[in-house]
């Protein structure tokens, strides 16, 4: 019998080495009990849509008691339709508090709101207004560090996100990199007008750079802004929102505002790039539904808890992930890229699946060494993902047995998807211990 050896030598590195940002739970659990909360504090100001000043302000939520001084930062912006609410909203609120006791200082900041006539030109005017007042925050973050360095921010590690119409804040400051990109909504000079991209809310000749966006039921004008080299994302949404499409439509918060596209087209952009994002679906569900449910919002605050803590180097945590969801504390449809996500939120999938009496996958666990064995010839095609969604190993094989290297795997939970010629598919968690 034929059998063919394929050495995984082209392995991510990051999965090989193992780091220790979260070897003390610090991450990736509640280590702190409490968190520490400062209030209105001033980051900017700037002119509002009608004319006068609007002074600008953050809360800020610290683990009490820590005594780490690089601490991961995330900035929450809230929703509203650009036209409410607050700082203070509850699902802000509650995931500023969640992510403090992990140990990030987090930040729920106010943006300016309000734009009349009802239309899209204005809309999108708002958008620019809310992104520059991020951007804003951003700086006043970078600034700090550079002066008093009160919050103890790695400033390496700035990751905003937010609800609604606070992800799609947070989603143009990440991918709304260049003018031309908006020309076909607002002119030049208009864009000038308002203080251009970056705008002029405050704390002027610092970064605004950032590391990664979480989109909570959010969407970007057009998902063709995102490329190749942009920051990474991770967007939940159910299928059911009214409000922000799930795919692409009208935002429509009791009237008709702007045709945008939601997270499964910024998560099918994402994939086409090869850009790493994560993608959580909510099936069946409404607009924003973690505001208002204690299970939605945990399993929200999971799935970015693992997004973040992949972005710090955590890799040694995936055990710990793995043993977590084998005890049902929470399981979700990760969206990964081979596929559309439309598949991941069906009862039924349309993809014809290979019969597991034609595949033996053995041994599992395994310290090295693991073979494949088909019984029809053909093509066949693997892929091993891990449970972060990326896939660290793609191969061809047309042989009867295969034999995969996988001594230089981190020890841990893997998932091996295997297709045939016929894009037929079966999938199996292998262990590496």
């Amino acid at each position: 019998m034929k059998k063919t050896t394929l050495f995984l030598i082209c392995l991510i590195s990051v999965t090989i080495y193992a780091q220790t940002p979260c070897a003390s739970g610090r991450y990736a659990s509640d280590i702190f009990q409490n968190f520490t909360l400062t209030s209105n504090i001033t980051f900017g100001q700037n002119t509002s849509f009608t004319g006068g000043n609007t002074t600008l302000k953050l809360d800020v939520y610290q683990p009490t008691g820590d005594t780490e001084t690089m601490r991961p930062l995330i900035i929450f912006v809230h929703g509203g339709s650009f036209v409410g609410g607050s700082k203070t909203d509850g699902d802000v609120v509650t995931m500023s508090q969640k992510f403090a006791k992990k140990g990030y200082v987090t930040a729920s900041i106010d943006y300016r709101l309000g734009f009349f006539p009802f239309d899209s030109a204005n809309a999108v005017k708002a958008v620019v207004r809310a992104t520059q007042d991020l951007k804003a925050a951003i700086r006043f973050f970078y600034k700090d560090k550079q002066t008093t360095n009160s919050y103890k921010i790695d400033t390496n590690r700035i990751f905003i996100g937010g609800s609604s119409a606070g992800a799609i804040t947070a989603l143009h400051v990440a991918y709304l990199d260049d003018i031309c990109k908006i020309s076909d909504y607002l002119s030049t000079s208009a864009i000038t007008s308002l203080g251009g991209l970056e705008g002029n809310s405050g704390n002027p000749g610092y970064s605004s750079k950032i590391q990664g966006v979480l989109n909570g039921c959010g969407a970007l004008a057009r998902y063709s802004w995102i490329e190749a080299d942009d920051v990474p994302v991770a967007s939940v949404h159910g299928t059911n929102d009214g409000t922000v499409k799930y795919n692409r439509g009208i935002v429509n918060p009791g009237s008709p505002l702007m045709y945008l596209d939601g997270s499964r087209m910024i998560h099918e952009r994402a994939c086409a790039l090869g850009l790493e994002n994560q993608f959580y679906t909510f099936p069946n569900a409404p607009h924003v539904p973690y505001a208002g449910s204690t299970a939605y919002m945990d399993t929200t605050i999971n799935f970015f808890r693992d997004f973040l803590i992949k972005q710090l180097g955590c890799t040694n945590s995936m055990l710990q992930l793995e043993n977590a969801r084998m005890q049902n504390v929470y399981l979700y449809p990760i969206n990964y890229c081979d596929g559309s996500p439309v598949n991941e939120v069906c009862s039924t999938s349309s993809i014809s699946e290979i019969s597991m009496e034609n595949i033996q996958v053995y041994p599992v666990p395994t310290s090295g060494e693991l073979i494949i064995k088909v019984t029809d010839e053909g093509l066949f095609h693997f892929r091993i993902i891990d449970l972060f969604g990326r896939t660290l190993f793609v191969a061809n094989s047309s042989s009867l047995e295969t034999s995969l290297d996988l001594s230089l795997f981190a020890k841990g939970s893997y998932i091996l998807r295997i297709t045939n010629q016929n894009g037929q598919t079966e999938t199996k968690t292998i262990i590496v211990n």
